[in-house]
This record gives C-alpha cells, sequence and structure tokens, in this order.
C-alpha cells in the first residue's frame, strides 16, 4: 500500500538519525512532504538531502527543542513552505542513565524539557494550524519506561510517563477539533545513540544482539518498525484511532514474565 501520506504534511523532531530519521524517510515514501527538525545541523541537513535523493520532499530546520520559540519556529518552517500541517511526530528525547541517588536536578530538568517540554511545546504550536483545517494527527513516542521504569532511568521514566499523561489529555482535548494524539512504544532499537551508550556499560554491538535475540519474538525492535507504526497512526487508516497506547516492543510492555521463564 503505496502514498499512505499522500499530500499530507509532518514535522518530525529528533529527525536526525536513529528513529526519528527512520519515521521521517518512511513517511517521505509514502508521500508525504516531511520538515526534519534536529539540534545536529549535519545530520539533519544529510537525513533531508538523502530523503530527497530517494525522492521524497524533505526540508530540515535546526531546532532545539527545549526552546519554545524554535518549536513554534519548526511549525512555522512547514505552514511557509507547505501552506498547511498535517501530522507531528515528537520524538526528540534523551536517555541517560541515572539512579535516583545520582539524579541530579540538572540532570532532571534537561532529561524533562527534552523529553517532555519539547513535546508540550510542538503540540502547542502544531494544534493551532491543524485546528483550521479540523484534521491532525500527532503521535508521541513513548517508551515502556512510561509504564514501568528501570532503576537507572529515573528522570527519564518520568518524562515518558508525563508524556502517556500529555497524549490522553490531549487526545481528550483536541477530539472535537478531530485531531488525534497517540503514544507509541518502540521497544528496545539499538540507535546510534543506544549503542554507544551501551559501549559505556561495557556491551558490544555483537553481545546487544544476542540479548535481542531473547527478547519474546526472537529479536530487538528496529528504526523501521516504529515507523511502520508512526505511519500508520499519521495516515487515514486510523481515522477512529486516538488516546492508544501502540506497542511495537515484542510484547515486553504486556509480558512481565519472558516465555523461557514460563513455570512448567
Amino acid at each position: 500500500m503505496a502514498n499512505r501520506l499522500q499530500g499530507k504534511v509532518v514535522v518530525v523532531t529528533g529527525a536526525a538519525q536513529g528513529i526519528g530519521f527512520g519515521c521521517a524517510r518512511l513517511i517521505a515514501s509514502e508521500g508525504a512532504a516531511v520538515v526534519l527538525g534536529d539540534i545536529q545541523t549535519d545530520r539533519g541537513e544529510q537525513a533531508a538531502e538523502s530523503i530527497r535523493k530517494e525522492g521524497g520532499k524533505a526540508l530540515f530546520r535546526r531546532a532545539d527543542v527545549t526552546s519554545e520559540s524554535q518549536c513554534a519556529g519548526l511549525m512555522d518552517v512547514a505552514i511557509q513552505n507547505f501552506a498547511k500541517l498535517d501530522g507531528l511526530v515528537n520524538n526528540a528525547g534523551w536517555f541517560p542513565r541515572a539512579t535516583l541517588e545520582s539524579t541530579t536536578t540538572e540532570l532532571w530538568d534537561t532529561v524533562l524539557n527534552v523529553n517532555l517540554r519539547s513535546a508540550f511545546y510542538c503540540c502547542k504550536f502544531a494544534v493551532p494550524h491543524m485546528r483550521k483545517q479540523q484534521s491532525g494527527s500527532i503521535v508521541n513516542m513513548g517508551s515502556i519506561n512510561g509504564i514501568q521504569g528501570l532503576p537507572n532511568l529515573v528522570a527519564y521514566a518520568a518524562a515518558k510517563g508525563g508524556m502517556l499523561s500529555l497524549t490522553r489529555t490531549l487526545a481528550g482535548a483536541l477530539a472535537a477539533d478531530r485531531i488525534r494524539v497517540n503514544y507509541v512504544i518502540p521497544g528496545w532499537v539499538f540507535t546510534e545513540g543506544e549503542i554507544a551508550l551501551q559501549k559505556t556499560q561495557g556491551l558490544s554491538e555483537q553481545e546487544l544482539l544476542k540479548l535481542g535475540e531473547k527478547l519474546a519474538l526472537g529479536r530487538q525492535q528496529t528504526c523501521l518498525d516504529a515507523a511502520y507504526a508512526v505511519v500508520y497512526l499519521l495516515s487515514d487508516e486510523s481515522s477512529q484511532v486516538t488516546a492508544s497506547i501502540l506497542n511495537v516492543d515484542a510484547g515486553s510492555s504486556t509480558l512481565p514474565i519472558p516465555p523461557d521463564r514460563y513455570p512448567g
């Protein structure tokens, strides 16, 4: 099923690499014009250019999503270049490890600003454009940690839990405007950032892949797995889907006991 997003305009944050780039690339391949927002200028420009070389419509705008004015500017780029805004993917994120005792006030504030306040800002400035056309879809990239966090992801879990609450609140508040808001749990994706972070913990990429094989469906999740879910939620196929949690995590958030540990 090609061109499921034909004619739509979508903004994706944190789109220079990883899940964000995977989403932007698939969104463009389905016919949408995509605005990539990221703080990494060189990577972001390269990401947009690679999409254009594949025949897609893509623009890059440098944006620090912890800045209210820069989030507003990101939405303005979509309007100025494509005259409307149909979709927003709040993907920008940062997930440093820290236990309760080792989480400083500065770290707490930064993690919540990057992961949660950014989504609030982007929604704040995207919604008025969507409301004018009485349609739109917002996809918030969540995490299993938004439901049950790990001991060394205290701030990140709080931020993703807040994003889940924001998703449900806005879904109800914006339903009359025909704006849908949903939450995706992408699972354990070995992005560039995750691989680099795990290396600092002494795990190689090969060791990570071995750990991925122990998940319920036999492998770790990929950027494309998440992107497929995002495209569905942006498309008209999901016109009656809002306030939902779409799990793309091999059951990790719904299968509390790994299959190899089942009794009997």
